[in-house]
């Protein structure tokens, strides 16, 4: 099966949109409760009506579901939870018959441990994949190894009784880090990940991937210089390491190489999703050379810091950084609350969601937007009782997981948002039944409605898409810059971040011509700005 598009440009990627769904909770078709691989393909019109290029779709492959898929038992099969074979290859048609490209998580660094690799590893130390996993002898007190960390809470080593060893594992005990320094274990990631390619599938998102490989010498982690809020909550003792021994190791370079050579027989994109405690730095060099990574995110505007200062130093110590590669900018995902209500806590979601869609979409980079981001869904509370999230019940009550984030979408203002005809795993939002998704088709003002002008003017902007980018001087909470494309009229971008108006002088705006197609209230006359709470404006320089 060869895939059924073919990309415009060799750069095709960077112009795009990327959509990412949480099968869990995209759509049930079959009433248990779970979405599956068949409500994806029956919402691919949904999907393509947005006017998004890409799919990210997060793990449907085999799994015993600890931490929800990314604990996988099988990487050439889908986990009957979620459909068969046969279902994906419907998806993969449907998708290219509408125009859009799939793209599948690729969970690299670590499995389940019930993957039949790790039970053969485990079962002595000299059987065919005794070396497959990251194994160590105690210190003679019977200690592990050195200091390094779980993510997940607690040390990042597990005292197994078959072998009387410790194993590595940087989220979950039941997720054990692979050896990569085998070159059969990178071997075997490769093979998964050419029997998806063959299946038809555009592009991946490896997860995790700073964590290939660790320090064979299992040298301990200094202690942090600064503390990593970014990557974990304060709440978290990960973020009081330097992690420079467990993770971001050299030897990661060819082994992405690898994977591009890989990538690149199928005229596949990769994306790459970077926690690192210099995050900015490996995102560069991971997608330097046109030979590593295609693009690359990370955690760094995934944080509670929205300030109109972050976000600039984000995007500016990238471009200082990197000399051709190529970074995407996230602002909600499947691990962190949602932006509605990370960043727009106390301002009205519907005007908030507007304007944080629109200032993503214009920044240099490819965007990746989060299911629900163009509804303006916002977090839920979810009881305790109903925790699904062991990363939560760990850190509860401070941190309280990544429930309220991966709620079901709610499509309809019926029975459980038209999401299930059984109980939803998760409960659906009562305010996110309210602006359901065909409440929101209704109302040429919504934000559904809104997202997909704004998408469908983006492309008609290679400004926005191609363009370079520099920041103007303005003040708090107003991000203002301009795009700048050879042959074309640069183009001003001022978005209020606030929940207040905001009156302020913009040299560069005088004489500029207004853009309203984008819908954002604001006006810039004579280059004074006066921007609404969550107001933007777009305008040709002068």
């Amino acid at each position: 099966m060869t895939n059924s598009t073919q990309p415009i440009s060799a750069t095709w990627w960077q112009e795009a949109i990327i959509y990412q769904v949480y099968p869990r909770s995209y759509l049930d078709t079959n009433g248990d409760g779970i979405g599956d691989l068949n409500g994806i393909t029956d919402r691919l019109d949904y999907i393509a009506k947005l006017g998004v290029d890409i799919v990210w779709i997060s793990p449907f492959f085999k799994s015993p579901m600890k931490d929800f898929g990314y604990d996988i038992a099988d990487y050439c099969d889908v986990d009957p939870m979620f459909g068969t074979l046969a279902d994906f290859d419907r998806l993969i048609a449907k998708a290219h018959s509408v125009g859009v490209k799939i793209m599948i998580d690729q969970v690299m660094s670590h499995c389940s441990e019930q993957h039949p690799w790790f039970v053969e590893s485990r079962s002595s130390r000299d059987n065919p994949k005794a070396d497959w996993f990251v194994w160590s002898d105690p210190l003679p007190d019977g200690n592990p190894p050195n200091n390094w960390l779980s993510i997940f809470g607690g040390s990042a080593w597990q005292w197994d009784s078959r072998r009387k060893q410790y194993y590595m594992h940087n989220f979950l005990t039941s997720q054990p880090d692979l050896n990569f320094h085998n070159p059969e274990v990178q071997q075997a990631m490769l093979d998964s990940l050419r029997f998806w390619l063959q299946r038809g599938v555009d592009g991946v998102r490896l997860d995790a991937v700073t964590f290939q490989f660790h320090d064979q010498e299992l040298r301990s982690n200094p202690p942090a210089t600064v503390r990593d809020t970014s990557t974990v909550t304060d709440v978290n003792p990960y973020g009081m390491q330097a992690h420079v021994y467990d993770k971001c190791r050299p030897e990661n370079v060819p082994f992405l190489q690898r994977v591009r050579r890989v990538l690149d027989e199928f005229g596949a994109v990769s994306i790459g999703e970077v926690g690192a405690d210099d995050a900015l730095a490996f995102m560069a060099e991971y997608t330097a050379g046109g030979d590593k990574l295609h693009m690359a995110y990370s955690f760094n505007l995934l944080t509670e810091d929205h300030s109109a200062r972050h976000i600039r130093t984000q995007v500016e110590d990238f471009k200082r950084r990197v000399s051709d590669g190529w970074a995407s900018w996230s602002v909600g995902n499947h691990d962190v609350p949602r932006v509605a209500t990370r960043w727009g806590a106390g301002k009205d979601p519907v005007a908030f969601g507007k304007v944080a869609l629109a200032m993503q979409l214009s920044l240099k980079g490819t965007p990746c937007l989060y299911q629900g981001d163009e509804l303006a869904f916002t977090e839920v509370d979810v009881p305790y009782e109903l925790i699904q999230d062991p990363y939560g019940i760990t850190f509860w009550p401070e941190f309280k997981g990544r429930d309220g984030c991966r709620t079901p979408i709610a499509w309809t203002d019926g029975d459980n948002g038209g999401f299930t005809s059984g109980k939803p795993w998760l409960p659906v939002a009562p305010e996110h039944i309210a602006g359901a998704a065909s409440v929101q088709e209704a109302d040429p003002a919504s934000p559904l409605n809104f997202a997909r002008r704004l998408i469908a003017w983006r492309r008609t902007m290679p400004q926005l898409t191609r363009g370079d980018i520099e920041f103007l001087e303005a003040p708090e909470p107003v991000l203002a810059f301009r795009r700048t494309l050879p042959g074309e009229r640069a183009v001003l971008c001022v978005f209020n971040l606030g929940g207040n108006e905001v009156t302020f002088a913009l040299p560069q705006a005088r004489g500029a011509q207004k853009l309203g197609e984008a819908g954002l209230p604001g006006e810039i006359v004579d280059g004074i700005a006066r921007l609404p709470a969550c107001g933007g404006w777009y305008g040709y320089e002068g």
